[in-house]
């Protein structure tokens, strides 16, 4: 037996059907809307790339190639004015938020992740290396017939002097000067006079290495970190009274966000000026790629493979959510640092979108982001740890277990004490190099390919910074919800006293005992309707009644 239940349910399913077209193209038009600015970021990476091919074959000269680059310079000009004030509110607003005991558990969990995959990126640069083989004799020949060999600098850098200049750089001895100078050690040949014993006293003129501490160009950006930190830990102790001050750091933040996203509309045109002038820059792009190609294919898949597999399923099973949709939120930012090559420029675009798109606490993301930019460095690990037994291998000097080990330790270390060295993973192989003997004149055969490899491990950067902040907020869950719950036991405490302040004073009781004050001034009696109440008698149940006089009602009238 069949009733009209059938029929209903059949008209909502055909009903349902016909509406299925219209509403899968909402949706599809709601996604377009929600993502076009990463749409069009994204073509711009298309169009620069295809466009910058296109143009070689033309040999552009370096007054068209200027001009070319001259939007793209604006752009990343414009995102890094962005940095210092982000920077500088952020942290001040979120560890004025948390208390001092919190602050130093997120920063200790923060560091110690970082070390982590720093160290497991330098561990799996040299086990890809060892497996693809990339370098050989062969392509170092062609490389040095084809390429111009450039000085890579001076092979005294050692891990120590990085080290030192960490700390002297965590510590400036003027906050202002930070904000444009940092700390670097220089080695300079100085001519000294010994007197030797053996030739009878004569003295001798010996040139020798100085080693001296340099301000060079830069933003001091870890010394300004550490002082916002405390200042904001210190603005935050004092409750009420810094109330003002952080308010004013929190506008400061959610205007330069604003600004952020203003500029962003213009990333399609910066980011393809940027990656054409790149392409149109390199010399003999055929012979780098057909010789570097397999150490770029090495360092790419390394990559790729911390991105997609290890991040994610550490990002799994620490927080037990879809770790992929974690990283579709960031592909804007993704796009970004692979177009300006620098975590610090992407730094705005990854506060909006970890806040506006990921969902994490901001308190957490403002702590973790600016530190990350600053100290992890998970691709360039990789690319040290890669590039070390590239040129060990075009050399053909066999390593052993134990130089393995040292590499992967020094090039963990060395990108950690490199967070005051901009652009320096080429420096960092030289002191990697210099740890287990090996040639460090190789180093500028990696020069022609830095400008792209850079922009992969720049990626591998950010998002490190990004799994790191969600990782730590879900460490942090029980104080945050503790400290939620204290916000808002303090928030009833003050309603509770603001209510209390704007009670009437007639409903107000007595602080004194009615009875005792009954003793003293005894309740007058009403005399009548129209009768005054005395000026601050108490009556029954305490309550204070203030002077209300009355006129006496006049009944007589008056007769025209």
């Amino acid at each position: 037996m069949f009733d009209g239940s059938e029929n209903v349910v059949c008209g909502l399913l055909l009903s349902d059907q016909k509406m299925s077209p219209v509403r899968v193209t909402d949706m599809r038009w709601g996604w377009v809307r929600k993502n076009l600015l990463l749409l069009i970021t994204f073509s711009g990476v298309l169009f620069g790339v295809a466009l910058g091919l296109s143009l070689r074959a033309v040999g552009p000269d370096s007054t068209t190639i200027l001009l070319i680059s001259y939007p793209g310079e604006l752009f990343i000009r414009m995102l890094k004015l962005m940095i210092l004030p982000l920077i500088i509110a952020s942290l001040i607003a979120g560890s004025a938020s948390l208390n001092a005991r919190m602050n130093g558990r997120i920063v200790v969990r923060t560091i110690f992740y970082f070390l982590a995959t720093s160290l497991l990126n330098a561990l799996l640069g040299v086990l890809l290396v060892v497996a693809i083989h990339p370098g050989s004799p062969l392509a170092k020949q062609a490389l040095t017939q084809g390429l111009q060999s450039s000085s890579s600098g001076s092979s005294t850098v050692n891990i120590l002097d990085g080290f030192l200049d960490l700390g002297r750089n965590i510590f400036p001895e003027n906050i202002f000067q930070a904000s444009f100078q940092q700390v670097h050690t220089v080695y300079e040949e100085q001519t000294v006079l010994r007197r030797s014993n053996l030739t009878d006293g004569i003295d001798a003129h010996i040139t020798e290495l100085v080693r001296s501490v340099r301000y060079r160009a830069g933003t001091n950006t870890l010394g300004i970190i550490v002082f916002c930190l405390v200042f904001g830990t210190l603005l935050g102790s004092l409750g009420k009274k810094g109330a003002v001050v952080v308010d004013f750091f929190s506008i400061i933040d959610t205007v330069i966000l604003k600004i952020v996203t203003g500029v962003m509309w213009l990333s399609p045109i910066g980011v393809a000026s940027v990656i054409m002038s790149k392409i149109l820059s390199v010399e003999n792009l055929g012979t780098v790629m057909s010789n570097l190609g397999l150490f770029i294919v090495t360092v790419v898949v390394g990559v790729f493979i911390y991105q997609w597999i290890i991040q994610n399923l550490f990002y799994f099973l620490f927080t037990r959510r879809n770790p992929f949709t974690f990283y579709f939120n960031l592909l804007e930012p993704w796009v970004t640092s692979f177009a300006t090559a620098s975590t610090a420029a992407t730094l705005p675009i990854t506060f909006r979108c970890m806040n506006d798109k990921c969902g994490v606490d901001p308190r957490i993301s403002r702590f973790v982001l600016p530190i990350g930019a600053t100290v992890n460095m998970d691709g360039t690990a990789l690319f040290v740890s890669v590039g070390t037994v590239f040129i060990a291998q075009m050399n053909e000097l066999p390593l052993s277990v134990g130089e393995y080990a040292t590499i992967i330790v020094t090039a963990t270390a060395a990108s950690v004490a490199s967070a005051s060295v901009p652009s320096a993973a080429l420096v960092l192989i030289l002191i990697v190099l210099t740890s287990v003997n090996l040639p460090a004149e190789d180093v500028s055969l990696l020069f022609a390919i830095d400008w792209l490899v850079d922009r992969f491990r720049t990626t591998n950067n950010m998002l490190g910074d990004c799994y790191t902040a969600a990782i730590v907020e879900h460490w942090s869950q029980g104080e945050l919800k503790a400290m939620d719950a204290e916000a808002n036991a303090e928030n009833y405490s003050n309603d509770v006293e603001k209510a209390a302040d704007l009670t009437p004073l007639v409903t107000r009781q007595h602080d004194t005992d009615p009875t005792e004050s009954l003793l003293h001034e005894p309740p007058t009696l009403l005399k009548g309707v129209n009768s005054s109440i005395t000026n601050g008698k108490i009556l029954n149940g305490g309550e204070i009644h203030v002077e209300v006089e009355t006129a006496t009602r006049d009944t007589s009238t008056t007769k025209m």
